[in-house]
């Protein structure tokens, strides 16, 4: 990470003063170096604002998340579905709190809740460091949450289909299929490229083993689970299979049980605790405490890393990029007005999502045309990876982040690669 903050900004710099050298004056055009310290600034700023919007938000579902663990939703959910994620996260002991909150999260980026899936994100992180032998230093757990959440399985791209719907689409939800497969293809890349490259970046301290950790050192509530309290793998399959089964409903009814999920889920998490005798005002002040705490903690790292990435943009190098490259990827499905959500969808959330809607609001291309489809499905299938783990390592303090990067951006190719295809199936229909 550190070799390529730098080289980002180095690279920014050498491009932005080769253009001042060469550069014509013109009525009402900033300088490029100008315009570049301009970027900067803004930036920076852009960054602390976007971590206070974020404190309400991590206040929020941090404080339900405490309700529900107190309640012991979480160890519930855990059940049915860690002989699933203990094959995946061997080193992770079955019972311990980071099991609960990366089902969570994983939860809500299916139902594309960014938003609630950034706290369960961080809480799971905070307690995969519980287990970490080597502080600063990601665990192969890490690396692969990390990719996992970057690449998440998509069933319901609400903010994306809100999008389409407002620039005149007839068929706004028409997104759904096509980001669903996606996302099952990055999905599967992610775990398969995490497994394989965590081989090649072998830690040199072992992992602590979890028959040996006590519920002091997993932040767990009770002792660890004996190996029968799990659900069956046949009943765990059957509850995944449930999951699967929703996808029909939510491909057909999608758009209009968008507006349900939030309050909805609200309404279930402090009813449950209420219904399992939690203290469930005391337990969301707790939980929203927590909140506040981690989005303070993560303003340094979201200023570096949309720094870097606003000097990109502004020197003027994603757009040499695109030009260069541009009639190649055409050739395989990717038009040149696709490429830049593309680039710029794993470095800058934002930036995608402003790009998203010039694109589907332009006459000439429009949201039901084969690229309005693809930067939509890019959207909604892919996560601004750089900014994932500028919060989520951020909490941690995590700062080698070994084969993690790695996987991510192999993920975001396969999601790439995965939206092309399913466009191009899915408009043929």
């Amino acid at each position: 990470m550190n070799f390529l903050f730098y080289f980002f900004i180095l690279i920014s710099f050498l491009v932005a003063g080769w253009r001042q050298l060469t550069w014509i004056p013109v009525a009402g055009v900033q300088e490029p170096l100008t315009a570049l310290t301009a970027t900067i600034i803004t930036t920076a700023g852009d960054a602390v604002q976007l971590a206070i919007g974020l404190v309400g938000v991590m206040a929020l579902f941090l404080g339900l998340m405490k309700v529900a663990e107190e309640g012991g939703l979480l160890k519930l959910a855990a059940r049915g579905i860690r002989p699933l994620l203990i094959r995946l996260f061997p080193e992770v002991p079955a019972d311990h709190p980071a099991m609960g909150a990366m089902v969570m999260n994983m939860a809500a980026n299916l139902l594309g809740l960014g938003n609630a899936a950034t706290p369960f994100g961080i809480k799971a992180m905070q307690e995969l460091e519980t287990l970490n032998p080597e502080p600063g230093t990601a665990t192969d757990a890490m690396a692969l949450f990390l990719a996992i959440n970057t690449s998440s399985i998509t069933l319901l791209p609400t903010g994306v289909i809100a999008l389409r719907a407002a620039a005149g689409s007839t068929n706004a939800a028409g997104i759904l299929p096509t980001t669903l497969c996606a996302t099952i293809f990055s999905t599967a890349t992610a775990i398969i490229c995490a497994k394989l490259l965590a081989r090649l970046w072998k830690r040199k301290i072992p992992p602590k083993s979890p028959e040996k950790l006590c519920p002091k050192e997993t932040g767990a509530p009770t002792p660890l689970a004996e190996p029968n309290d799990d659900l069956s793998w046949w009943k765990s399959m059957t509850i995944i299979g449930g999951l699967v089964a929703m996808i029909p409903l939510m491909v057909i009814y999608g758009q209009s049980l968008s507006g349900w999920i939030v309050p909805g889920l609200m309404v279930s998490m402090l009813t449950f605790g209420i219904w399992r005798g939690v203290p469930v005002y005391e337990a969301f002040v707790n939980g929203a405490r927590d909140g506040f705490q981690v989005a303070i903690k993560i303003i340094p790292y979201l200023v570096a890393i949309m720094v870097a990435i606003g000097m990109l943009r502004g020197s003027g190098v994603m757009e040499i990029v695109t030009s260069n490259i541009g009639n190649f990827t055409a050739a395989l499905g990717m038009p040149a007005e696709a490429l830049p959500m593309a680039i710029l969808r794993p470095l800058s959330g934002s930036g995608a999502y402003g790009i998203l809607a010039a694109t589907i609001n332009n006459p000439a291309i429009g949201p039901d045309s084969y690229t309005g489809y693809l930067v939509s499905t890019l959207q909604g299938s892919t996560e601004t990876t750089f900014y994932v783990m500028a919060v989520y390592f951020g909490a941690v303090q995590i700062k080698k982040v070994r084969h993690t990067l790695a996987a991510g951006l192999l993920a975001d190719l396969a999601g790439v690669i995965g939206a092309i295809v399913a466009c191009k199936i899915f408009l043929q229909l």
